[in-house]
């Protein structure tokens, strides 16, 4: 980028006056190259730089840190469309009307003080106008010092309606984060059918928000992470995942909206789209519902390149996945960043980080209201939801029945439940309570996976204090001694009026087809061969039907 002295060169003299005086300078040089090089070399002083900088409005410290933290360029039209345009005027008018005084924008208010200017620059589109920070002096712009000038919160509060349908968040997320580890480890598929979760597609969102918190590795679950994180008491095990959530860098909003597919290797920047939307909530009132569609709709109009710095509508290839449109150019912002700043705030509700509301029972969330500040911070849940260990937290906390089935509750020891899970098969689950039957079957899956019934018994005796129903222990300890002792099968069974029958059907070439013999009239037929048997016994003269 061009250094002050040589974008200061491009001015008439008129205007080398305005910057200097807009800094409290009084310039000597009676040309406009002299007057350049003695302005530049007045500004380019870290002193004068922060003491300038320290009465510049909100909105132009805001627009000077937004292109200073683009590496201090960024192209015209989408910097104009953020912060502002500059009024064209030549000299005349200029030195008549004197815009600098009651700057349009904050982009006209950094031009007459010097901080910003813009001219032409190749890029991939070929030759593009930027805006730009001469390069000598972004060098000097010590930004960390400033806190950013905020102003009122984005949009309005909610109206009645907007809000007449709370959705509260909760800590559920921990549940499904246990049902999903444990299905991981049962090679489970249909594991969802099993929560009550609210995002209906959220598999790859969870597997991203495990990865980050190390609890998965390339989906392979980490048997000591999960041990540790399955045994921390809910708060603590809700803030590692905002915690990681939080700092991820692989973490990418926008790459998971179930509705857009993003092709091509164009990067974006997810952590700092982040960190821009988690402020903006954090500076809405807590505990204030606010109106969804007015907050997306004010950032549109005041920050609507928020996750494209420089201003990229073309080369990101974002296809919608209902009819694959695909959704270039800044026309389709409602469907991309819009989309991704709602889908934003579902995940904070998904965290416990902000209820929802709605205008009536399954309709789209239409407003939010902060539970706590969105900086790592667990919210607050109930007494009996923070222990998390052992059946004396709370009365019913599992149940047993001797017919082998078990109910836990969500908010009984996650461990254990993980535990007791990998034996079981999976009912729906009901409420607030997990639903589990052991059969032989299940038994037979965990003893592929090195588990024991023994185990399982182990368990229950000692989350149950011993009180598990006489007959599934008999039953636990018989199979772990000797497997299945009773099978229930579907049989295709052929029954014929005479003896002989069976026998010249098994000499015949349907014979293979032919089972076990139950009775002199009665033999099994294997799965699929009625039609052959049909068959041969028609060659025998035998005429025969199927019974349904």
């Amino acid at each position: 980028m061009p250094d002050l002295y040589h974008t200061l060169l491009k001015y008439d003299l008129g205007h080398l006056r305005i910057v200097a005086g807009m800094w409290g300078l009084e310039l000597e040089s009676n040309d406009a190259d002299s007057a350049a090089e003695e302005l530049a070399s007045a500004l380019l002083d870290p002193e004068p730089v922060r003491e300038t900088m320290e009465i510049l409005k909100p909105d132009s410290l805001n627009a000077l840190k937004f292109l200073a933290a683009a590496n201090g360029k960024i192209e015209w039209s989408s910097f104009a469309r953020k912060f502002g345009e500059i009024q064209e005027m030549g000299a005349g008018k200029r030195d008549r009307e004197r815009p600098y005084l009651k700057p349009s924008s904050a982009t006209e208010t950094l031009f007459y003080y010097g901080f910003l200017a813009k001219t032409f620059f190749a890029s991939e589109k070929g030759a593009q106008e930027f805006a730009y920070i001469p390069e000598d002096l972004l060098e000097l712009l010590n930004l960390e010092g400033f806190e950013e000038k905020k102003g009122e919160p984005l949009g309005r509060p909610a109206t009645p309606l907007e809000k007449s349908f709370e959705i509260s968040a909760s800590d559920r997320i921990l549940d499904d984060a246990t049902t999903f580890l444990a299905a991981l480890r049962l090679g489970k598929s249909d594991w969802q059918h099993h929560t009550r979760i609210s995002r209906q597609i959220f598999e790859p969102q969870l597997t991203a928000l495990l990865t980050t918190t190390g609890l998965l590795n390339k989906n392979a679950p980490q048997a000591e992470k999960i041990k540790s994180f399955l045994e921390a008491p809910r708060t603590d095990a809700l803030k590692l995942l905002i915690e990681s959530w939080k700092s991820s860098q692989t973490f990418d909003e926008l790459r998971l909206i179930p509705s857009l597919i993003c092709e091509g290797e164009w990067k974006n920047q997810p952590l700092v789209t982040r960190e821009f939307l988690m402020d903006l909530v954090n500076s809405i009132p807590e505990n204030k519902w606010w109106s969804i569609p007015a907050f997306i709709r004010t950032i549109k109009e005041k920050f609507p390149d928020f996750q494209r710095p420089a201003g990229d509508y073309d080369s990101w290839f974002i296809k919608r996945e209902s009819d694959g449109q695909y959704l270039r150019g800044f026309a389709y912002w409602d469907q991309v960043d819009g989309v991704l700043i709602k889908d934003f705030l579902h995940t904070l509700h998904w965290l416990g980080m902000v209820d929802l509301a709605s205008p009536e029972e399954g309709k789209d969330a239409t407003a939010f209201r902060n539970k706590s500040k969105v900086e790592g911070e667990a919210p607050d849940i109930s007494k009996d939801q923070k222990a998390d260990h052992g059946p004396s937290t709370s009365e019913g906390k599992i149940i047993i029945t001797s017919n082998g089935k078990i109910t836990i509750s969500r908010f009984f020891s996650r461990a254990v439940r993980y535990q007791i899970s990998r034996f079981c098969e999976w009912q729906e689950p009901k409420e607030d309570e997990y639903q589990y039957q052991v059969t032989a079957g299940s038994l037979a899956q965990a003893k592929e996976q090195g588990l024991q019934a023994g185990q399982l018994l182990g368990l229950l005796v000692k989350y149950t204090n011993g009180t598990v129903p006489p007959a599934l222990v008999k039953a636990l300890k018989e199979w772990e001694a000797h497997g299945t002792e009773a099978r229930v099968k579907n049989l295709l069974v052929l029954k014929v009026a005479r003896p002989e029958i069976v026998e010249e059907l098994r000499k015949s070439k349907a014979g293979k087809f032919l089972g076990e013999i139950l009775s002199p009239t009665a033999v099994t037929i294997k799965s699929g061969a009625e039609s052959k048997v049909l068959a041969a016994l028609a060659e025998l003269g035998l005429l025969a039907e199927i019974e349904t």
